[in-house]
């Protein structure tokens, strides 16, 4: 059972998924500081008041917050947003960097020979 369990543990798209977990952990933490910090402030300078997670609505003696359902709408579409733009700038630079296309290693000799030798049994 152990030796199942490291082949398991150990195989490359395992290790990629737990790789990709931490880096989405830590991408998704300075996505929430760069809305926190750096976006919303300035929408709260433009707008004034951005927090509509205090509205309610009473109907009977049920009260409906409606406005944090808007708030966490309202987030979506900021941090969306701003993942979208971090992803567009990431894919600039990665366009600018393509790799050269690698050509194919010279034949030699004996594989030019073996080549055509082929090639004259399939005309056969």
């Amino acid at each position: 059972m152990w030796k199942e369990f490291k082949e398991f543990a150990f195989k490359g798209n395992v290790l990629d998924l737990a790789i990709a977990v931490v880096i989405g952990t830590a991408f998704g933490k300075i996505v929430s500081s760069l809305v926190d910090n750096i976006i919303m402030p300035i929408v709260v300078a433009i707008t004034g008041k951005v927090d509509v997670s205090t509205l309610e609505v009473a109907i009977g003696t049920t009260t409906l917050t409606y406005g944090l359902f808007l708030q966490s709408i309202i987030d979506f579409i900021i941090i969306a947003f701003s993942i979208f733009l971090f992803v567009r700038l990431l894919m600039k630079f990665k366009r600018k960097e393509e790799p050269a296309k690698e050509e194919p290693p010279a034949l030699d000799a004996k594989e030019e020979l073996l080549k055509e030798i082929r090639d004259l049994l399939k005309e056969k």
